[in-house]
């Protein structure tokens, strides 16, 4: 499988270009550029795109969409349908927990909400899954952004599903560096607390203005944090390290 990927300098979000082989169809998940990279790499490759599968609806993620729908204008835009309204570009929906054959690959569409309520996860040839804003190397998904959902929906996603995956199963996330379920169970410090290996802190913080516990200051991928603070009515909650001030 061909897999190539471009990241923006300042959003750091990737898009990937996938095929089964050269020469052949080809898809693209997500759309947030920088293009010409893989419109060098698809001329290299000789493929066309034939979908674009698009993860979620964040602006980081759909920024170039015009411009790979101007170089590939037959190709079809697919997004979970509680998304679309806010991507005037896409053509279709993406059923959730579906299995589809596009591009002479197999995609599973993995319904991961709580970054987003129509986040979707793509395993893709049963070896690699792309898992927009949700999972990243070393660190989580936030849920305070634009139509987010929930801690609760974004640890199952995570837990129940992502990493129930085979251990060997590349990690391809919507930013930065790509990881494997195996390594992501052992090192991710927020799977580690939710699977039992690691205590939860209990230092006193304001988040967002508001008094919190912080359970966990870890990791974010742009070289930051994300923080899991608790709400003095027990509810938990994922939010930037930047909104938290420590005691």
């Amino acid at each position: 499988m061909i897999i190539e990927r471009a990241m923006t300098p300042d959003w750091l979000s990737n898009t990937y270009l996938v095929a089964s082989q050269p020469g052949g169809d080809a898809l693209l998940v997500d759309a947030g550029g920088p293009m010409q990279e893989l419109f060098a790499k698809a001329d290299e490759h000789g493929l066309t795109v034939t979908h674009i599968l698009l993860t979620h609806h964040h602006h980081d993620h759909v920024a170039e969409l015009d411009a790979a729908k101007e170089r590939w204008p037959g190709a079809e835009v697919l997004i979970h349908a509680g998304e679309r309204e806010h991507v005037p570009g896409a053509t279709g929906d993406l059923e959730p927990d579906a299995e589809l054959e596009l591009a002479d690959l197999t995609v599973r569409t993995l319904h991961t909400p709580g970054h987003t309520n129509g986040m979707l996860s793509l395993l893709i040839g049963g070896t690699d899954v792309f898992t927009g804003d949700t999972l990243f190397k070393n660190s989580v998904g936030g849920v305070r952004a634009p139509g987010s959902t929930s801690y609760a929906d974004l640890k199952r996603s995570i837990m129940d599903v992502l990493l129930e995956l085979p251990p060997e199963t590349t990690i391809r996330p919507g930013h930065t560096d790509p990881t494997t379920v195996g390594d992501e169970l052992e090192s991710n410090r927020f799977v580690r607390i939710w699977r039992g290996l690691d205590p939860e802190g209990d230092e006193r913080c304001t988040a967002l203005g508001e008094p919190a516990t912080l359970v966990l200051l870890g990791d974010d991928y742009d070289g930051g944090h994300k923080a899991w603070v608790r709400w003095p009515d027990g509810s938990d909650d994922i939010v930037p390290g930047s909104k938290v001030e420590r005691s």
